[in-house]
């Protein structure tokens, strides 16, 4: 898939276009009507198209050709040119997935421009989508908390079994990424990890999508469930997998072959299975919405992805580690964090977990200054404060209270608060707060806080009132 197909009726442009494009080094095919359009595509994929919207004696337009093309591939990146153009053609192009859109008579120069622009997408995204078959992409587990230890444990233990797993948590949590280090760390490292995105692909497409299909015009086209062979396929948000297409796929883990749409052949595959799914399966499972069979085939050995705000010690070195990521990847600022950045992320509400905190450390970056420390002030303040019990401190009730009890509201839900930041760390959160551990154990009874072990580590609640 590296050479450009030039779709256009008329003869002198398409080939002006294919000369000048063989001419830049660029390998080139040309069709002038939709039937040899779509004969192209099915012999092989196309790395860019150039696409006429009006094409003469075809049964099929450019548009109806570009949402073709967009819902089968893609990953094609498509642009459109026309003698008609209009703002509203153009308009109605980008919106169905277009690249971009030219009018004739068009300027060389800036066809080149676009043409260079629209090869390096797809490139980037050939390259991005082999990094995710093959699972051959760095995979970083960061954390040190009490809850990240133990999922990493977790993790370690099923490697090197071939057992189903099923990865529950939050969205934005980093099921996929714990799903792909179980890949890379099992003995199918080498072999494909494919991922299934289960919310992603219409219901209508979906066993298409897993299990190929055959035709006489366009032959075989492997499905996901082929591709993996030998490998890991992950079912990403394996709720929202349509019913019918999930019996067949708990036919599928029963025998470990299957049939193409539209064939009868059939095709062997040796597979194992990650799921992960932030919804409760049980309760889809009540409403008749997910299959129990295939639910006990699937949550062989269940592991719990934890949120952010059970991992709150690994904030810091969460967020140095996206800084990074992001300068390399998109050349944004390498800055360090603020202790005060550093302390006031660790106190705020992460509904998205990881992927909120990735998103705002992106903004900041993007936002920010360019050089020196990120500080407590750059950073949103809608994720400061959130409807949470556990934060009394926010509630307006506070202003009623007379001064004592006033206080002793406070102190009693900062401390909550710093001590969960620091896992139940005494020692640390007493010289973070500048006393001393002996007196803030004094402070914590008075004020009817105590320290426990639950699921996620150490955590402060209270367990009475004082009077």
């Amino acid at each position: 898939m590296s050479d450009i197909l030039i779709v256009d009726d008329e003869r002198d442009i398409r080939e002006l276009i294919g000369d000048i494009l063989q001419d830049e080094g660029f390998e080139t095919r040309l069709a002038s009507n939709s039937d040899e359009c779509l004969k192209e595509i099915a012999a092989d994929v196309p790395a860019l198209m150039i696409l006429d919207i009006w094409l003469k004696d075809s049964d099929m337009d450019g548009i109806d050709i570009l949402k073709h093309v967009k819902r089968e591939h893609p990953e094609v990146p498509i642009i459109i040119i026309s003698g008609h153009g209009n703002i509203e053609i153009a308009v109605a192009a980008i919106k169905q997935g277009a690249y971009d859109f030219i009018e004739k008579p068009f300027n060389i120069d800036q066809l080149m421009v676009v043409i260079g622009r629209a090869m390096e997408t797809s490139r980037l995204r050939r390259e991005n989508a082999s990094l995710k078959r093959t699972g051959t992409e760095e995979i970083e587990m960061i954390g040190v908390s009490a809850a990240f230890k133990q999922l990493k444990s977790n993790l370690e233990k099923v490697t090197k079994s071939n057992g189903r797993v099923m990865l529950t948590g939050p969205a934005g949590v980093g099921k996929e990424v714990a799903a792909r280090f179980i890949h890379a760390e099992s003995e199918r490292r080498d072999a494909p990890f494919v991922t299934v995105s289960s919310a992603t692909i219409a219901p209508e497409r979906m066993e298409e999508v897993l299990f190929g299909r055959e035709s006489p015009e366009r032959g075989v086209e492997k499905g996901l469930l082929e591709e993996a062979n030998g490998g890991v396929i992950y079912f990403d948000e394996v709720a929202d997998m349509p019913l019918g297409t999930q019996s067949k796929i708990l036919r599928v883990l029963v025998d470990q072959r299957f049939t193409r749409v539209g064939g009868a052949t059939t095709v062997s595959v040796d597979l194992r299975v990650v799921s992960s799914t932030s919804r409760d399966l049980l309760e889809e499972i009540a409403a008749g919405q997910f299959r129990e069979e295939l639910y006990h085939r699937l949550n062989v050995v269940p592991i719990e992805v934890p949120a952010l705000e059970k991992r709150r010690e690994d904030i810091p070195e969460l967020a140095s580690y996206f800084i990074e990521k992001l300068h390399v990847s998109q050349g944004l600022p390498r800055r360090e964090l603020s202790p005060d950045a550093s302390a006031m992320l660790q106190t705020m509400i992460w509904p998205g977990n990881v992927r909120q905190l990735k998103n705002v450390i992106e903004r900041v970056l993007i936002l920010g200054d360019t050089s020196g420390e990120i500080e407590a002030s750059e950073l949103p303040s809608e994720g400061a404060t959130g409807e949470d019990e556990a934060r009394a401190m926010l509630s307006p009730a506070i202003a009623t209270l007379p001064l004592r009890e006033a206080r002793e509201m406070f102190e009693r839900e900062y401390l909550l608060t710093q001590i969960n930041r620091f896992g139940g760390n005494i020692s640390r959160t007493a010289t973070f707060v500048g006393m001393e551990r002996s007196a803030l154990h004094r402070k914590l009874k008075s004020l009817g806080v105590v320290t426990g072990n639950k699921q996620g580590g150490r955590v402060a609640y209270v367990v009475e009132e004082t009077e």
